[in-house]
């Protein structure tokens, strides 16, 4: 009796092969976006690096050139703050199918005042979740047009102690900066779980996978001039800090993994193995809120409220 042969453990340093497949990372000029896109890189695959700042992006891809010979990368300009510009983006890409997405561009703001859009969305609101909520519904015929697409969200360990407001989405009545981007974050993370509901009720073949990077600083990145550049001294004052948590480097892997591992499925959380802020990814229990189907049902039809439609 013959048996299909299982795939591969996984292994970090040794990605599976991608040559034919096409991958985008949306803010893949910086920060974690840029090493998802430089691992996925490595596996042949041609990655697009979506970014406001044109410029940024064409650093990032040579540094990434610099450190991975004869990488297929391009750049495309992806503003996830101004919704109208989202079709065109797509456009831009010319290619008959996307074998994966990678939402994991974001603003993060620190201090008062509140922010909007030029749609009249609060900032991080706008840009993180209902930017990739509209960008989703222009990329779905290019991933449905691939054999097994997936749609990797990537959300934030701040969303975890987070519960969104409803009745004020766009946090108009108590404006708090980290508040605002944890719940916006958790927005995301409800809309890749419940993204992936619907996908399954429709049949198709996409799938939607929730990811989260853990705990992630900048001082326990390694460089990438001009992208990142770390001083010896940040290195140093940063040590104790990596026995709770790790750099942007190590933070991309559970977005790789999603994207990359047959093993992975559609409705999955994954993050890092120890307490959720370091190590290797590892698929976790979904959070009890972010499991709550009603929640995740009616940010999905309020989402759709006030992007006009444009995200069905």
């Amino acid at each position: 009796m013959s048996s299909t042969p299982s795939a591969p453990p996984w292994n970090r340093r040794r990605l599976p092969r991608a040559d034919d497949r096409i991958f985008l990372v949306t803010g893949g000029n910086a920060g974690i976006g840029y090493f998802v896109a430089e691992q996925l890189s490595a596996t042949g695959a041609t990655v697009v690096l979506g970014s406001r700042n044109l410029a940024k992006a064409e650093a990032a891809t040579a540094a990434i050139r610099a450190r991975v010979p004869g990488a297929r990368l391009r750049a495309v300009r992806l503003d996830l703050a101004d919704l109208s510009s989202l079709g065109t983006t797509v456009e831009s890409l010319e290619v008959e199918r996307l074998d994966a997405v990678v939402h994991n561009a974001g603003v993060a703001l620190d201090d008062p005042p509140r922010r909007e859009t030029g749609d009249g969305h609060e900032l991080m609101f706008g840009t993180n979740h209902l930017g990739h909520f509209v960008l989703t519904r222009w990329l779905m015929p290019l991933l449905s047009a691939a054999p097994a697409a997936r749609v990797v969200t990537m959300g934030s360990f701040a969303a975890k102690s987070e519960r969104l407001d409803l009745d004020d989405l766009q946090s108009r009545t108590d404006y708090r900066p980290q508040r605002a981007y944890g719940r916006s974050k958790l927005a995301q993370m409800y809309f890749g779980v419940e993204l992936d509901r619907r996908l399954r009720a429709s049949g198709s073949t996409v799938a939607s996978v929730v990811v989260h990077p853990g705990g992630a600083l900048d001082s326990l990145t390694p460089a990438r001039p001009p992208v990142h550049v770390r001083t010896t001294g940040a290195r140093l004052s940063a040590a104790p800090a990596a026995l709770l948590v790790q750099g942007k480097h190590a933070g991309a892997r559970p977005a790789v993994r999603a994207v990359l591992d047959p093993a992975v499925r559609g409705g999955e959380l994954w993050g890092p193995r120890v307490f959720g802020l370091r190590g290797e990814p590892r698929r976790e229990p979904v959070w009890n809120h972010l499991a709550d189907a009603s929640v995740a049902a009616r940010l999905w039809e309020a989402s759709r409220d006030l992007t006009d439609g444009r995200g069905r």
